[in-house]
């Protein structure tokens, strides 16, 4: 059975070829602000139009499609962006841009509409250098040529810091198929992301979860990431690294120093890469952790249960923001999905409203009043002791427990 799957490699990119990607950063930049203008003015002529009485098929047409989009921007680059033509860059980016540019508003349409599950989307914004440098191709366009190598149209044969012979030794006995890829940049770095699609059998046959595996309830916090009760009576903790709140010294430093540099200085800029690899340093630390933890508890555990936390609600919390969003707990219970169906174990998600924290473990009365600062607790019913935590993910254990034999 085949995965969909996403493969991330540093490249090296000599001087000249980090030049021609940051170029096709811009050509992509340029390329999706170019279609959300058109579809803003074409549509903002349509309405005006029908103010005039004007009606069927005499109405301006709007390119919501990436067909329509493409063609829009092949009648006008030739005039309004000449440079396309005379600068060595591939046509398939703008391809992507235009497709990038359609899925968005065709997301927003089926939010508004209710047809799309989750939070409500907004109207496409406009892209700017600020919101980071990134580049796709379409289907097997960029590939690997080696485990050392990927081919970038426009760009050239491309040196890879990583070892890619995972992906290259499947393709060559066709257990991988590469859809497409992403090129980016952060903090003066370049990672080329194959979007792949994977045969796996074999590799998650050789990684299943035992049998005979304990199942186990896990309650997330803050002062210990997780809480684990499993169902042999045995219990462990799993602490975060925090890396945000671990960097927070050096972050401040560097941005001190960054205020003081001169706008446009060779120090400013500088200053800015020193910025960008802190931060890209703290999220490639909590990407690390969380990819070890998930990947150890999936190949270990029959089953999973963990809570279905509002995150966008928590951050909220003026307080708890940070440590919040330095613990990652949505990316965490995103990984143990995907991956319990590769390990062969299984993740059940409690109800948001589940009292896991409120519930004595022991007679299943429910303590309304315990606060967020208490971590421990007296049942007023039984009179037993109760760590918070503890409570939690032997609640939440018994609850799946309970839901699987019903």
């Amino acid at each position: 059975m085949t995965h969909r799957q996403g493969l991330r490699f540093e490249l090296a990119p000599d001087e000249e070829q980090a030049v021609l990607m940051g170029r096709h950063c811009g050509l992509s930049r340029v390329v999706e602000n170019f279609c959300l203008e058109t579809v803003q003015k074409k549509k903002a002529q349509q309405e005006a139009e029908k103010t005039y009485g004007i009606t069927g098929e005499d109405l301006t047409t709007v390119p919501w499609s990436a067909p329509a989009l493409e063609k829009e921007w092949s009648a006008a680059h030739p005039d309004r962006f000449p440079w396309f033509a005379e600068g060595r860059l591939s046509s398939r980016v703008p391809k992507e841009a235009c497709r990038v540019r359609a899925a968005g508003i065709k997301n927003f349409f089926e939010s508004k509409n209710g047809k799309r599950k989750g939070a409500k989307l907004g109207w496409p914004k406009w892209r700017k250098r600020k919101h980071g440098s990134r580049f796709r191709y379409d289907a097997d366009r960029a590939k690997p040529l080696g485990p050392r190598t990927v081919k970038l149209p426009a760009i050239g044969n491309v040196a890879t810091r990583e070892d890619m012979s995972w992906l290259t030794d499947r393709m060559a006995t066709g257990k991988a198929r590469i859809l497409g890829c992403t090129v980016r940049e952060q903090a003066g770095r370049w990672w080329i992301s194959f979007q792949a699609e994977v045969d796996r059998d074999g590799i998650d046959k050789r990684r299943q979860a035992p049998q005979d595996a304990p199942a186990c309830g896990i309650d997330l916090g803050l002062k210990t990431f997780a809480v684990l009760e499993n169902s042999d009576g045995t219990k462990e903790e799993i602490h975060a690294p925090k890396p945000l709140k671990a960097s927070l010294r050096a972050l401040k430093r560097a941005n001190r120093k960054l205020a003081k540099t001169g706008v446009d200085s060779k120090n400013r800029a500088k200053a800015r890469r020193r910025v960008g690899r802190l931060h890209l340093r703290v999220a490639d630390r909590r990407r690390e952790f969380l990819h070890q933890a998930t990947t150890r508890l999936t190949r270990t555990k029959s089953a999973i249960a963990v809570e279905t936390l509002h995150v966008k609600g928590m951050v909220k919390n003026r307080r708890l923001s940070r440590a919040i969003s330095d613990a990652g707990f949505g990316e965490f219970v995103r990984q143990l999905d995907y991956k319990a169906g590769w390990y062969g174990s299984r993740v059940w998600k409690a109800d948001r409203w589940f009292p896991s924290s409120k519930t004595c473990g022991d007679c299943g009365r429910i303590n309304h009043a315990l606060a967020l600062a208490d971590r421990e607790w007296v049942c007023p019913r039984c009179g037993t002791l109760h760590d918070r935590d503890e409570n939690a993910a032997g609640n939440l254990l018994a609850a799946m427990l309970a839901d699987a034999s019903a």
